[in-house]
């Protein structure tokens, strides 16, 4: 093997470690039976290796936590508020910056003030809370993901794309369309990219209906670097000049910082609109705290300005992505199947395939799900009927989910490849038995994001 073939390492070394839990099987058992056989409901210290989500679940590096030294806690005004606008405004380019707490108050603040009750917001895929801050906001979702998304596995390279013609003819009416929102990447589709050529497209038919066109950009930086590998003319772009593009093409943006931000907290809302900055900003002091922090303390906004900085390096989004692209074929050689091709901050597992014995009624994208955590200590989410399919007041499955997936998500700068060879190993050992997994029924859940709350039983 020649020198520019060797695979780089990690461009960081580890500083500061966590102890893990390694459970008994008996142990696991009577956790997962504790916690109604719902893994939101367990403890983190039940937990061996943890891919429920990549959402704050990140390490943060020597010069953020250097610079989270320097917060300054003023009520109004802070220096680190001044230090953490000037970043974001760098990469983004909007005039108007909100900070918040999270992603989901800034849903909850942008679309309290832009949609009007009865006006459907279309997206290429709404993820959960999304899907349930536009409904409370008095709003309907809709998505209108491309045809190429549903086929799990073809190697198409923009499958988080929207369907431009189903886009234009709801623009076209007669539905009153009050906001088009594009997830980068489409984190309910597989964590797929969406193509640059895309975003302009919506652009322009926003542009030619008057209709308001936003990111939601939680992982923006690793759309970014699918877009520089996989779309022509982008080959000569950096990461951080393609992100900042995408956000010149959005009249504004809704970021969760937990995921590149490269923190444990905090998210943005960017604008344009100086009358909308205005009526968000009124919201956001009402509910989350004054405009200069947003719910944030100073802290978390200098940890904020230093990962807005390191997250678009392309020596730490190449290992990213290279690290996700190892665990696929780990998880392929295993004898399981993932949603191709594989996307940078989670796969995708297709459980439906796994397990053809269990109906959809009997959630196998949960049942596998379980089955991870009695057999490893495995920790992971659901996306199938359970989580997306339509059920009757006596939790009845009446129209399934499109697919019984489990997602694997994978945390920013935390595990090993020890650690992903591990989940590998024991989704092999379910794969050489799948028919020994038995589904489950819902024993109770609430009306609004039951996946959160749901309890279960064994069938």
């Amino acid at each position: 093997m020649s020198a520019d073939q060797i695979p780089l390492p990690p461009p960081y070394r580890i500083k500061v470690v966590e102890p893990i839990a390694f459970l008994s099987p008996s142990a696991r058992r009577d956790a997962i039976e504790a916690a109604g056989y719902n893994p939101f409901n367990l403890r983190s210290d039940q937990i061996t290796v943890d891919l429920l989500s990549d959402s704050g679940t990140g390490a943060t590096s020597s010069a953020q936590e250097a610079a989270a030294a320097q917060g300054d806690e003023s009520y109004a005004g802070a220096r680190s508020w001044f230090r953490f606008r000037e970043e974001a405004a760098d990469l983004t380019g909007y005039p108007y910056l909100l900070p918040v707490h999270q992603g989901r108050a800034g849903e909850r603040v942008l679309f309290s003030s832009l949609l009007k009750p009865g006006q459907i917001c279309v997206s290429n895929t709404h993820f959960d809370t999304t899907h349930a801050n536009v409904e409370i906001a008095g709003g309907t979702p809709v998505d209108l993901p491309v045809a190429e998304a549903f086929d799990l596995d073809s190697t198409e390279p923009f499958k988080g794309n929207i369907d431009l013609v189903r886009l234009e003819e709801a623009l076209a009416g007669p539905a009153d369309v009050g906001l088009v929102l594009m997830t980068i990447t489409n984190n309910g589709l597989g964590a797929q990219p969406v193509s640059m050529a895309n975003l302009e497209a919506v652009r322009a038919l926003c542009q030619r209906y008057r209709v308001p066109f936003f990111l939601d950009a939680a992982r923006f930086a690793e759309n970014a670097w699918l877009v520089q590998q996989r779309e022509p003319g982008y080959q000569g772009w950096s990461p951080r000049q393609i992100a900042t593009r995408a956000f010149q093409l959005a009249d504004g943006c809704l970021i969760s910082l937990k995921k590149d931000g490269l923190t444990g907290i905090g998210g943005l809302i960017g604008l344009r609109d100086d009358a909308l900055f205005a009526q968000c900003e009124a919201n956001l002091i009402a509910t989350e705290g004054f405009s200069t922090y947003g719910g944030l303390s100073g802290r978390d906004l200098e940890r904020l300005a230093v990962g807005l900085r390191e997250v678009v390096d392309p020596l730490y989004l190449s290992s990213r992505a290279a690290q996700t692209a190892r665990f696929a074929r780990m998880i392929k050689d295993a004898g399981a199947s993932i949603v191709e091709p594989a996307g940078i901050h989670a796969l995708y597992l297709n459980a439906g395939r796994l397990l053809p014995h269990l109906s959809p009624s009997e959630f196998p994208g949960h049942s596998l799900g379980c089955q991870m955590y009695l057999d490893g200590g495995i920790r992971s989410a659901e996306l199938g009927s359970l989580y997306l399919g339509e059920l009757d007041e006596s939790y009845r499955v009446v129209k399934p989910a499109p697919f019984e997936l489990v997602r694997l998500a994978i945390p920013r700068r935390v595990y090993t490849m020890e650690h992903f060879e591990y989940v590998a190993a024991v989704l092999g050992g379910i794969a050489k038995d799948p028919e020994r997994i038995r589904g489950y029924r819902i024993t109770s859940a609430p009306a609004l994001l039951r996946h959160f709350k749901v309890r279960l039983a064994p069938l």
